[in-house]
């Protein structure tokens, strides 16, 4: 019986080597390619160490330094008892590749896994499978069990906290310093489309494709740098107002009050009772935009007909003025804006005739078209800045682009809720650790994802070993290689600073440090502009009924 044993490993160990020997003659076997710059010749190197992505060994040093990366891996509240699992540093590296690769699926993941030199420069063993990622989410944000007892339920609920905790800190340390300067909070909502059976899947608002199911992601935003304070996501038919403001208050009554912001901005959406009365009761500042409601309407027919208008700006008119419609409980401030259309129009009626007809419209028919909103608002700016404020906040528009189309947030989708929401909210950390080391590389504006990832994460590096010594041979394929190699200079000067007045701080702390530098690099890198002005006289009448 021993002897058949040993016999079947010789065989089973001859049959291996004879594969890899074979392996090895494919791989040393030249492929002759004709292509219209000529004939190549192509082999196969299968032992040689190469990564796509050479200058993440640049962002990871910012992970380092800062300790980002550390404390996200050492908070997790992600336990395995299986010796096989795979290591916590392994799953989370994993998920920071694949979303800052711009990966938009779980399944996208296989390609990354072919990259020996970037699990190493995270301090990483592998990168894990995409089957391994999920069953690792559901570890951290478990189904709500469908049958069981209490214990059950207190379970799930237990584990749900501790990894709500473990994003809410995290979120919260990437913004905290910027929350130390004037700032504003954007407030808005996304729509996420489905194309499966997963759970909120509800047909809701939807301009893009109507009767499509979908997710709604309620975001909150640091307005002036575009950081993401936090995202929610909800069922498709959650995408009123009232289901954005609980979280809007938490997030409000855990700042401090000087980390709250000046000003919380939204559409029309938020310019209802509900939503004015939290605010007002907090004592915060809000500027939002009103609906064109019958009594909105009748509100701009008397500014029209008194004419006490004034210029705003960017060819914008606007007069102040003391609203209360029927279902609020006090009257409010009002801006009303307005601005000329200046293009050529051609409007189309319909009749019952199936013949449309069409008529241009231009300055000979002594027609005036007019551009209009309404805002309302309890802060005291000027009536010059009103204006300026709201056109600011179109810029939110922009971050939901770049997350949607180039940060994932259009996917990472599995069937339950808890861990879309998850996967929301890292996308948002990572967008947000990202969004910093760009601003360091280049404090003068911002670059999005498809200009940033080109210039700075992008580039063939190939990883020898010697004397114990690791060396990356960086080979960058970009147009823009020497402003790249500025960029890189910028960061290293960033970090070299921080080590040198903090060398024996913890890693928070250097991160507060370094985040500190950032904001002082883009400050002065920024075009000084007069602050909002106040009123020259109080506003008696606001906030009262």
């Amino acid at each position: 019986m021993g002897e058949g044993v040993f016999e079947q490993k010789a065989l089973v160990k001859a049959v291996d080597s004879a594969w890899q020997e074979q392996q090895q003659e494919r791989a040393a076997e030249v492929l002759r390619v004709a292509t219209p710059g000529g004939r190549f010749h192509v082999r196969w190197d299968e032992g040689g160490s190469a990564t796509a992505l050479g200058q993440l060994v640049f962002f990871a040093e910012f992970l380092d330094v800062s300790g980002l990366f550390a404390r996200w891996v050492d908070g997790c509240p992600m336990a395995y008892t299986s010796p096989n699992a795979p290591a916590v540093g392994n799953v989370l590296g994993t998920w920071l590749l694949s979303i800052l690769d711009g990966q938009r699926r779980y399944a996208h993941v296989t390609g990354l896994r072919g990259d020996a030199v970037a699990p190493q420069i995270l301090g990483m063993d592998k990168i894990v499978s995409d089957e391994s990622l999920r069953r690792a989410l559901a570890h951290l944000a478990p189904n709500q069990p469908k049958r069981g007892g209490e214990e059950e339920r207190a379970a799930h609920m237990a584990q749900l906290a501790k990894s709500t905790a473990w994003m809410d800190t995290a979120l919260s340390e990437s913004t905290r310093e910027a929350l130390r300067t004037a700032w504003i909070l954007d407030i808005d909502t996304t729509v996420k489309l489905l194309y499966g059976h997963q759970a909120g899947a509800e047909i809701g608002y939807n301009p893009t494709k109507p009767g499509r199911p979908s997710h709604t992601l309620h975001t909150y935003w640091i307005g002036n740098l575009r950081l993401v304070l936090d995202v929610e996501v909800q069922g498709g038919k959650a995408s009123a107002a009232k289901h954005s403001l609980p979280r809007l208050c938490q997030l409000l009554e855990r700042l401090a009050p000087e980390e709250r912001p000046t000003l919380v901005r939204g559409d029309n959406a938020f310019g209802n009772e509900g939503v004015m009365l939290e605010m007002e009761a907090m004592g915060q500042r809000y500027l939002f935009k009103l609906r064109q409601t019958a009594g909105v309407k009748r509100l701009i027919e008397r500014q029209w007909q008194h004419g006490e208008w004034h210029g705003v700006g960017q060819g914008f008119d606007a007069v102040d003025s003391q609203l209360r419609l029927s279902g609020w409980s006090r009257a409010r401030r009002v801006v009303v804006l307005r601005r000329p259309v200046k293009d050529r129009l051609a409007a189309e009626t319909h009749s019952e005739d199936p013949q449309q007809t069409l008529h241009f419209i231009d300055s000979s028919d002594q027609v005036k078209l007019w551009e209009y909103a309404v805002l309302v608002t309890n802060a005291d700016y000027a009536l010059e800045a009103m204006g300026q404020l709201y056109r600011d906040r179109a810029d939110c528009e922009n971050g939901f682009d770049e997350l949607k189309n180039h940060w994932g947030w259009g996917g990472y989708t599995t069937h339950d809720l808890e861990r879309c929401n998850l996967s929301a909210r890292a996308v948002a950390l990572i967008y947000n650790w990202w969004s910093w080391y760009v601003r360091l590389a280049h404090p003068q504006t911002r670059l999005e994802a498809i200009t940033s990832r080109p210039m700075l994460l992008s580039g063939v590096a190939r990883l020898t070993q010697h004397a114990g010594q690791s060396r990356l041979l960086l080979t960058l394929s970009h147009g823009a290689g020497a402003r790249i190699k500025e960029m890189i200079a910028n960061i290293r000067a960033g970090l070299d600073h921080v080590l040198a007045n903090a060398p024996q701080l913890p890693t928070i702390d250097r991160w507060r440090a370094l985040m500190r530098y950032i904001v002082n690099q883009i400050t002065a890198a920024r075009p000084q502009k007069p602050s909002p002005r106040r009123l020259s006289t109080p506003r008696l009448a606001l906030g009262s009924s």
